[in-house]
């Protein structure tokens, strides 16, 4: 059975899918726990754009870097902005963002990359993180996915990327769907389910003009539609807002919170 498994190593917490594991795809969806954190202290934010410390969120890293056996000076992460833009990423842009924020790929929501050794760094807190990862072409690709950028179908197109750009066949393709807002907390009004009109089955009507919204359900439809094998999808199954003691929401914190850390990188 394909499973999400929560290991820690050095006190620092993190989930993994044992099929991308197994495939030999380094990665990790980060806790909460344990971290240094002025903005929520005690935690393991791993943000430098939430107004917390940056010394305290590069230590941080430092630590899940650690723990996952990757280096955290090549960190790559990307200002995400709910959008569908997706960026290559090649030696010009390793390390972009992993020790300031001002040198992240802008405006971007989804990274790919074939190059050994870099990780790939997104952050979340309730929003979709979706891992991809094809062992046949040795590529990888992280996606964000905001009710906007999943409405805008990022996961599909950082799908057609990998085969645009990499020649990736969707069925050799892995994908993980990390911990998330899921259906049972994330409500939402008319205004989004009117802009997800091909989604209505995913909108659980509650009165008042309020439903609540499956996004994780809605990206894996998406990747099967962009051909992936549904064997291939694995879905944590973990509702960030209702297990809010071990992953960051940004709903239940009412916006006052770090963010986890999705990481994905090639063996070196």
């Amino acid at each position: 059975m394909q499973k999400f498994t929560l290991c820690q190593k050095d006190n620092i917490w993190w989930g993994s899918f044992d099929h991308l594991n197994r495939a030999g795809v380094i990665n990790g969806c980060s806790c909460r726990l344990h971290g240094e954190s002025k903005i929520v202290p005690g935690t393991l934010n791993l943000a430098l754009h939430v107004g917390d410390d940056r010394e305290l969120v590069l230590r941080n890293r430092a630590r899940f870097a650690r723990a996952l056996g990757v280096e955290a000076a090549r960190f790559t992460t990307c200002a995400q902005v709910h959008g569908s833009r997706v960026q290559m990423v090649e030696t010009a842009l390793i390390g972009s963002g992993a020790t300031d924020y001002a040198t992240t790929v802008a405006a971007t929501d989804a990274l790919i990359t074939r190059l050994p050794g870099v990780p790939l760094l997104l952050f979340y807190a309730d929003c979709v993180p979706i891992l991809l990862a094809d062992p046949v072409r040795k590529v990888i690709g992280l996606a964000h996915a905001g009710w906007r950028g999943t409405v805008a179908g990022i996961a599909a197109v950082t799908v057609a990327k990998m085969q645009e750009w990499c020649g990736c066949a969707p069925e050799d393709i892995l994908a993980g769907i990390g911990p998330s807002i899921g259906g049972c907390c994330y409500e939402v009004d008319d205004s989004v389910r009117s802009q997800a009109l091909a989604y209505q089955d995913f909108f659980q009507p509650r009165g008042g003009g309020k439903y609540l919204l499956n996004l994780q359900g809605i990206n894996q439809q998406q990747l099967v539609t962009a051909g992936l094998k549904a064997e291939h999808i694995v879905t944590a199954g973990i509702c960030t807002a209702a297990n809010k003691e071990l992953f960051f929401s940004y709903r239940q914190e009412q916006g006052h919170t770090g963010r986890m850390g999705v990481c994905l990188c090639l063996p070196a």
